[in-house]
C-alpha cells in the first residue's frame, strides 16, 4: 500500500540530493575555470537546505516516523540514535558550512579548500544519512507501522510544500527559488 508520507520523504530526499549535487557541480566548475563560484547562489542553496529539509523534513521524521519505528523495531535503535543525532546536529552543521562559505567569499582563495572540504563532508554525511533512512528505516516502517500510524504521518507530511518537489513556492520564497532555478546548474537549475 502506498503512503503519502513515504512519497513526500522520497521526493524530498531526491530534491535535496539534486540540490547537493548542483552545489558540487557549481563549485567544481568554478574551480576548473579558475574563478570563484557564484557565492550568491551558493548562499541561496544553503538557505534552501536550512529552510526546507532542516526545518520541515527532519522534525517530522524525528517526531513522528522514528519513534514509531523505534517502538516496533528495537533492533534499529542504534541506527535511529545516529539519525536522530544527525538531525540534532543539522542546524550547527549548516551554520558551519555557511561560515566556511562566508570565509571563502570574504577572505578569498586562502579559504577555498576549507570550504570545499566542509562542503564535501556535509554532502557525504547527508547522503549517508538519507541512504540509511531509505535502506533501513523506511522498509521497517512499511512492514511494522499501522494504518493509524500512517494516517497521522500522511497528514503531517502532506503539509510539506517543498517547491523542489513540485509545489508552488509561497510568495516569500519565490525570489529564492527563481534565483536557484535561473543560476544553479542542473539537476536543480538551468544555469
Amino acid at each position: 500500500m502506498r503512503h503519502l508520507a513515504l512519497d513526500v520523504i522520497r521526493d524530498e530526499h531526491q530534491a535535496l540530493a539534486a540540490m547537493l549535487r548542483s552545489m558540487t557541480l557549481l563549485v567544481n566548475q568554478a574551480r576548473r575555470e579558475g574563478h570563484a563560484p557564484d557565492f550568491g547562489v551558493l548562499r541561496a542553496m544553503l538557505f534552501y537546505v536550512d529552510e526546507f529539509p532542516e526545518r520541515l523534513h527532519h522534525p517530522k521524521e524525528s517526531e513522528l516516523l522514528f519513534p514509531r519505528v523505534r517502538e516496533r523495531c528495537p533492533e534499529l535503535a542504534r541506527t535511529l540514535d545516529r539519525l536522530d543525532a544527525d538531525h540534532a546536529r543539522g542546524e550547527a552543521a549548516i551554520r558551519e558550512l555557511e561560515h566556511a562559505l562566508l570565509a571563502y567569499e570574504v577572505l578569498g582563495d586562502s579559504r577555498q579548500q576549507a570550504f570545499v572540504d566542509a562542503l564535501n563532508r556535509y554532502i557525504d554525511g547527508y547522503l549517508s544519512h538519507m541512504a540509511a533512512e531509505e535502506s533501513e528505516i523506511i522498509p521497517a516502517a512499511r512492514q511494522h507501522l499501522t494504518e493509524a500510524d500512517w494516517a497521522v504521518m500522511d497528514a503531517a507530511f502532506a503539509a510539506n510544500c517543498d517547491p523542489l518537489t513540485g509545489h508552488q513556492a509561497g510568495e516569500v520564497y519565490q525570489p529564492l527559488f527563481r534565483k536557484i532555478l535561473m543560476t544553479a546548474p542542473a539537476p536543480v537549475g538551468l544555469g
